[in-house]
């Protein structure tokens, strides 16, 4: 294997969680810039677009769920086994990783394309809102597999302590989506005008062209090979590591989108005009989660790699300073948002009423950033530490149960505003962070004493 700059067993935890966790942010901002990008070019087009964008997104985060569970198993198990310097067994699990997550992702496109009309019109969706979702999601069904081989390529590299390499290929898919989205909705020489359709084939085309990007880095670790072709090949053994450690967090990656599914049903009940404007809200409350995400990445690879070697007080410091760095980003990004979040969804939607129910999510939902950065690293370390049993269930409370009895009696049941929804969620949200975290610090003082 070669070598890697970063001794994630070793050097100052601080340091390396700046190292890992700034690259993976900057990756992740402009990987949300993309989105909103893509947001923007169908405001052009109309408010109904927008809409169909965020039905859309709800339905493929199912997709990319299980993408990120699965994957970030293969960080987990990669790091273990550097960390105890087994290099033939980290090699084993990255060949097998790169066959196994885009094989679920085919199964799972297959499920998305014959599913996704019902549940577009579960969400509300009919006539030429219904054609539209449609005309953006099957575009992006059918290049998912691309999305997926991405997905296991990054979880090798991260699991080296390479965050750089992801970011760089997020930067390029932004600029790239600049360029292109105007030139295939619009059209240009021989490109025909495609509509919404055409931010779906741009997203595919930039897919494409990252997978053989992060396929050169990957070849250059040594971890993958094609000196041993058999390593590829299906393992039931392997694979069967890869299920018990990926299908807890795929699961809770489900319940994500489960919710946010449930969310949008509700939402829909104050008209087409909330879900833009909660579409715009959300993607505007992402740019300043993403430090956060960013931790999220270096939790994962340091917490694995440390636990592997064996060095638990490492384990632990890296869950305290990641935690003070988090609460330090989430007040940054309340501060920022509190004063330009009305200005920022207005660039995206003229419309005033649109603009409203954006800042209403907002500006309540910008309060539960303290909560995110918990559950974001409490969810890291308990994959890295291969013990991800827990996260299915807090993931079913707060996606799902909570989720849809509080909406249940806020819209449906007292039939109260807009606003008074997000202040439900929140209140859910903070008892789920404050039970993960006692939960995680919990399960590694025992792991701990149990080793020692």
């Amino acid at each position: 294997m070669k070598e890697n700059s970063l001794n994630l067993t070793t050097q100052n935890i601080p340091t390396l969680i700046k190292q890992l966790a700034i690259p993976a942010s900057v990756g992740m901002f402009f990987n949300t810039m993309y989105n909103v990008v893509d947001t923007f070019y169908a405001g052009l087009i109309s408010t109904q677009a927008i809409s169909a964008l965020t039905l859309s997104f709800m339905i493929f985060f199912l997709i990319i769920g299980f993408g990120y569970g699965f994957s970030s198993a293969i960080t987990a198990l990669l790091g273990n086994a550097l960390g105890k310097k087994r290099y033939k067994l980290a090699s084993i699990y990255a060949h097998k990783g790169l066959v196994f997550v885009p094989v679920i992702g085919i199964v799972l496109t297959i499920i998305g394309y014959f599913a996704s009309p019902y549940l577009f019109m579960l969400l509300g969706a009919k006539d030429e809102y219904l054609q539209t979702s449609l005309d953006y999601i099957n575009t992006i069904l059918f290049g998912s597999i691309f999305f997926m081989f991405n997905f296991s390529l990054n979880s090798i590299l991260v699991a080296t302590g390479d965050t750089k390499s992801y970011r760089n290929s997020l930067i390029f898919g932004f600029f790239a989506n600049i360029i292109l989205n105007p030139i295939f909705v619009y059209g240009f020489l021989f490109i025909p005008a495609l509509g919404i359709k055409g931010l779906a084939l741009a997203t595919v085309l930039i897919q494409v062209v990252n997978m053989f990007y992060l396929l050169y880095k990957v070849l250059q670790t040594k971890l993958v090979h094609f000196e041993k072709l058999e390593y590829f090949v299906p393992n039931i053994r392997v694979y069967k590591q890869f299920i018990i450690q990926g299908l807890p967090a795929s699961l809770n990656m489900l319940t994500m989108s489960i919710g946010s599914l449930i969310l949008t049903y509700f939402v829909s009940h104050y008209g087409v005009q909330a879900v833009a404007g909660y579409g715009i809200g959300y993607r505007v409350e992402q740019l300043m989660l993403l430090p956060a995400l960013g931790l999220n990445t270096a939790v994962l690879a340091l917490v694995s790699n440390n636990f592997g070697a064996k060095k638990y007080d490492r384990v632990i410091e890296t869950l305290k300073v990641s935690l003070k760095y988090g609460f330090i980003i989430s007040t940054i990004g309340i501060i920022s948002l509190t004063i330009l979040g009305r200005f920022i969804i207005s660039l995206f939607d003229s419309n005033p009423i649109v603009v409203d129910f954006g800042v209403d999510y907002l500006l309540v939902e910008i309060w539960i950033f303290y909560a995110y950065v918990v559950l974001f690293i409490c969810v890291s370390t308990l994959q890295a530490i291969k013990e991800p049993k827990m996260l299915l269930y807090i993931g079913l409370y707060r996606q799902i149960f909570a989720k849809l009895i509080i909406a249940y009696f806020i819209v449906k049941y007292f039939e109260l505003e807009f606003i008074y929804l997000w202040f439900g969620i929140l209140f859910m949200i903070y008892s789920a962070a404050i039970f993960a975290y006692f939960y995680t610090n919990n399960l590694l003082k025992k792991l701990c004493n149990k080793s020692l």
